[in-house]
């Protein structure tokens, strides 16, 4: 018999180390070596013979689709513009987000739907039959073709894929299933790639749609080697806040669509619902204080408006506290910089915190300029006209730069009501537009209204 030797393989890189070790020496993530048992090498080299022959090839023009490219409708349009379309037969989607924040309700209102016609196959790993049923009653889920399995047997499931019964397959989650034949423990490296491999290659093979959930480390990212995002044919991502606000699907990796469509849902009594003005939602209950921002942004190819709040106080400490709430935080200390080094606004010695409303996370350069009117707006005590929208990237000498889809976001503020829009220099003669070139011109130009009391 061979003798068994431990070696640990870091979870997040696949590579293999003979003792433990506090940090990935290939990935740099800390804590993520975990004992594997394995066999030792006999110390026999072993030489790999070439036993294949050539494959067959079609001309491009002769291979035939043999209409796999229909789509299956998911019940929410705007997912199906995140997908490309809808669901692709045969491929092989990888769903994320933080727990939750209402990853199984929507594919199970996705599985509701589509089981209306076709047959569906939903299988927990996590919970019982009877914990998705009763999820399912909440959601209003009649009876239909829906069937519900618990397994963690990622054999068991590939099997099931190959026999052709069901149209779509929705395994929840991938960091529960194991195969008999590795050893090592569910959730585990090796466990979540060859899993994933084998439900990959019984998806192909019976061109049924695979649909699985991944869990989320605390940085975000998705949990597991990440070998597993380029295993699928689509990475969709899901955000927002868990506890409320606006939850954010969009696709990071697409191999049947473009990557820039996101869909805005909300949690319901009955579910999720898409949002169909979001921009209105975001800025209902927006009152008139400093430190306030309308911003016109980009999520995807939709825009949005949105809120920016500011609050500037004196710091208490030697070292002043900036804090900032879905904006990046060392954007935030260079557009603090700029301000204090184009403007005569003194902040070194204030607590600064940003607030971007409705639990969104921005990434967009063009909130850089509503950033900084926001901070100098809260700093100065002067407001902004409220029928006003702001957006622009700023650069380290105060310059405000262009930004992409221009006209969709003055198309959004001329859609709710707004007077005008701050924005860039553009190509255009309109007089809803007022442009600035500076970061100073604009909060001369725009922060006039002192604040009472």
């Amino acid at each position: 018999m061979a003798k068994s030797t431990s070696r640990y393989v870091c979870q997040q890189c696949a590579a293999i180390y003979p003792k433990w070790s506090g940090r990935c020496e290939n990935c740099g993530n800390w804590n993520s070596l975990v004992e594997s048992v394995g066999d030792a090498p006999s110390g026999k080299a072993v030489v790999s013979r070439s036993s294949g022959k050539a494959i067959s090839s079609q001309a491009f023009s002769e291979v035939k689709i043999d209409g796999i490219h229909n789509r299956v409708d998911t019940g929410f349009a705007d997912v199906n513009d995140v997908l490309g379309g809808g669901l692709m037969p045969g491929s092989v989607l990888l769903v994320s987000g933080e727990p939750g924040i209402g990853k199984s309700t929507l594919l199970l209102q996705i599985a509701a739907h589509i089981a209306k016609n076709k047959p569906v196959l939903y299988v927990t790993g996590e919970e019982s039959v009877g914990q998705v049923k009763l999820r399912g009653e909440r959601l209003g889920v009649s009876q239909n073709e829906l069937s519900l399995a618990s397994s963690t047997s990622a054999d068991d499931i590939a099997a099931t894929i190959k026999d052709q019964k069901h149209s779509l397959v929705i395994i929840d989650s991938i960091q529960t299933m194991m195969m008999a034949d590795i050893s090592s423990a569910p959730g585990t490296v090796s466990q979540i790639t060859n899993a994933t491999n084998l439900l990959i290659r019984a998806a192909k093979s019976s061109h049924t749609t695979v649909i699985l959930v991944g869990h989320v480390t605390k940085e975000g990212s998705i949990a597991g080697p990440k070998v597993m995002e380029h295993l699928v044919d689509v990475v969709v991502q899901f955000e927002g806040d868990r506890y409320g606000g606006f939850k954010i699907v969009r696709s990071i990796k697409n191999r049947y669509g473009s990557t820039a469509e996101v869909a805005i849902l909300e949690m319901a009594d009955k579910g999720l619902v898409p949002v169909d003005n979001p921009s209105a939602g975001l800025l209902a209950e927006r009152s008139q204080v400093d430190g306030s921002i309308v911003l016109a942004t980009m999520e995807g190819n939709r825009p949005l408006l949105v809120e920016i709040q500011a609050l500037v106080t004196p710091s208490h400490f030697g070292y002043p506290k900036r804090t900032s709430s879905g904006f990046d935080i060392n954007r935030l200390q260079l557009l603090i910089a700029v301000i204090e080094k184009r403007t005569k606004l003194q902040l070194g010695d204030k607590d600064i915190f940003i607030n971007v409303v409705g639990g969104l996370k921005l990434s967009d350069p063009a909130a850089d300029l509503a950033v900084c009117m926001a901070i100098a707006s809260a700093a100065s005590g002067r407001t902004m006209d409220t029928n006003a929208v702001v957006y622009g990237e700023v650069g380290l000498g105060g310059e405000i730069r262009s930004a992409h889809a221009s006209p969709k976001r003055i198309m959004e503020a001329k859609k709710l009501g707004f007077d005008y829009v701050v924005a860039p220099p553009l190509k255009s003669k309109d007089s809803y537009i007022r442009e600035t070139t500076t970061l100073i011109d604009a909060l001369r130009g725009y922060l006039t209204s002192k604040t009472k009391g």
